[in-house]
């Protein structure tokens, strides 16, 4: 589990495919590295991963990690090149103040950057998602305006919505556009989207009692 909340970015600095998916390996990380473990979870733009190989000293700290092809196909990891920056969160601790909200680390899909507007020091941005398939199903149910949503693991707070044309739009305050990789994707990039759970589970909880399956059952 996370929060949504990046704490620091890395850099791709090898790729490594094969068949069954490949090994993306991130330096650059060793702010994140000092508490690792083999097979802790990592949020890489934010795709839940886990940590296979570490070091946290060589080349600034670096971590391997293992993406398969549903990942491959269901994120943005695909794209990236050697060189490109990563927003990176740790797995959520007990400790600590809970800042952003419950994301899972599970991408639902991925939406296309189509439109980055400046408001004074603010930054808008405006994204759509591609039409709905009998394989994938439309994320819009789960989006209203003001709710959260996850962006390349990036707790943010949708600003509009607009179910016609697919879209939905984002703000990012100057101290965000800093500390993520989001301000400074181009127009046409995809990026991952995670949508908020809880919405599921009332969509779920809903259908369930309206088509009788959520009776309890007399023993």
């Amino acid at each position: 589990m996370f929060t949504g909340l990046i704490e620091h970015l890395g850099t791709v600095a090898a790729i490594a495919l094969d068949s069954g998916g490949c090994t993306l390996t991130v330096s650059d990380a060793g702010p994140i590295l000092g508490d690792c473990h083999v097979g802790d979870s990592i949020a890489v733009n934010g795709a839940c991963l886990t940590v296979t190989r570490f070091d946290p000293q060589q080349n600034g700290g670096w971590f391997e990690v293992w993406l398969a092809n549903e990942t491959l196909e269901r994120t943005d990891l695909g794209e990236r090149k050697v060189g490109d920056q990563l927003n990176l969160e740790r797995a959520m601790s007990p400790h600590v103040r809970f800042g952003g909200h419950f994301v899972q680390g599970h991408i639902d899909d991925t939406a296309t950057l189509i439109s980055r507007t400046p408001d004074g020091d603010s930054l808008r941005l405006v994204f759509q998602l591609g039409e709905a398939t009998t394989t994938r199903a439309s994320l819009l149910p789960y989006m209203i305006p003001k709710g959260y949503i996850t962006i390349d693991g990036t707790s943010l707070t949708l600003t509009e919505v607009d179910d016609d044309k697919r879209t939905f739009g984002i703000m990012l305050i100057q101290h965000t556009q800093k500390k993520i990789t989001l301000s400074r994707k181009e127009i046409g990039s995809k990026v991952n989207v995670e949508v908020d759970m809880v919405g599921k589970y009332v969509e779920k909880s809903v259908k369930a009692a309206l088509s009788g399956r959520g009776r309890g059952q007399e023993i």
